[in-house]
């Protein structure tokens, strides 16, 4: 189980290395949606996603031997992108493995980062079984994305920031893959504030946590596409993900695809914010449920902003410059801080 002192442990070892991303207060989605809506920025992270957090911790808490041996990773791409920063911040090398199905982008910026790359399979499933049969074989450490108690503590270090600039959250949504993200807050939060909900969203296409707490054990579901890549695809059998979900997590919410492009265009008309799908997650839950918030202050984890520029413009049907800024980005508090006054919610 992962405990308060194991994040704040995370937190002594990370803070110097990580980017305190903003949590930024947004007047336009709370008049959308009726809540006081708040925005945990995660793209602003050195490696465009949360996925550094992890990776740090659980590369800080090895022994030097098991540094020297190197490490090995699988990835689509920003959980690569943690491995690697860490790894070099640590002086340790490292191998990573893909799918060969991995966004272009997101090889090509490992790619620039001088990543030793190896392909393997068309899922990420079959790159992770690749890369532990690896490491088993050559002493290497793999280093899981999320399936790993040091890994969910260090991204549990997003938990601890939201609370530290927001305590007074009612509901946290959170973006759900494998898990890992929503455990670590989920075990801070609760442990510190049991009261505030967490709330997890899964693209329709890709809902395995979803399938697998409604039946009570790890589940397949059928799997179609998704703007949301970075958390499509199943959990691993015996992940911890599924019984810290279990006990941390109070709901989990689907997020189908017209939502998902509609909340990841909202980011850039209101904010500026190019995100990926997976960072829209969260808003297009909330947009869903619009209304059904109202005097509660709900805290939106947009967890990375890693995405191929023309993929993001297929997706959105917008062009950078288009559709941005105009009077919702007139008053500073659109742009963050605190609400001055009474909001009136307004449904679109």
């Amino acid at each position: 189980m992962i405990t308060e002192g194991d994040v704040l442990q995370a937190y002594e070892r990370i803070r110097k290395d990580i980017v305190r991303t903003p949590l930024e207060y947004s007047a336009p989605l709370s008049r959308l949606t009726g809540a006081r809506v708040f925005v945990k920025w995660e793209a602003d992270q050195t490696t465009g996603s949360f996925k550094l957090r992890g990776a740090l911790n659980k590369i800080r808490a090895l022994s030097a031997a098991e540094k020297r041996a190197g490490l090995i990773a699988a990835s689509t791409g920003n959980h690569g992108l943690g491995v690697l920063r860490a790894a070099a911040l640590e002086r340790a090398g490292a191998i990573l493995y893909l799918p060969r199905t991995a966004s272009p982008a997101k090889i090509a910026k490992l790619k620039a980062a001088g990543a030793v790359l190896e392909f393997h399979g068309s899922s990420c499933e079959r790159a992770e079984t690749a890369a532990r049969r690896t490491a088993a074989k050559t002493g290497k450490i793999y280093v899981s994305p999320y399936n790993d108690p040091d890994v969910i503590a260090g991204q549990g270090t997003l938990g601890l920031e939201i609370l530290e600039d927001c305590p007074e959250a009612t509901d946290i949504y959170v973006p759900v893959g494998g898990g890992g993200l929503i455990s670590g807050i989920g075990a801070y939060v609760k442990n510190r504030r049991p009261e505030i909900r967490i709330v997890g969203v899964e693209p329709a296409a890709s809902a395995f946590m979803k399938a697998s707490l409604r039946a009570g054990r790890i589940v397949r579901v059928e799997e179609g596409r998704t703007a949301a890549d970075a958390v499509a695809g199943g959990i691993e059998p015996g992940s911890i993900t599924f019984s810290l979900c279990r006990t941390f997590v109070d709901e989990i919410k689907l997020a189908g695809e017209t939502r998902l492009r509609e909340a990841m265009s909202l980011c850039y008309r209101l904010h500026g914010r190019i995100v990926e799908g997976a960072g829209g997650l969260a808003l297009a839950a909330l947009l869903k449920d619009a209304g059904r918030y109202r005097n509660r202050t709900v805290v939106l984890v947009s967890s990375g902003g890693n995405i191929d520029p023309e993929r993001w413009q297929k997706i959105t049907g917008l062009w950078p410059g288009e559709g941005k800024g105009g009077q919702n980005r007139a008053s500073p508090s659109d742009r963050g801080g605190r609400p001055d006054g009474p909001m009136r919610p307004i449904r679109s």
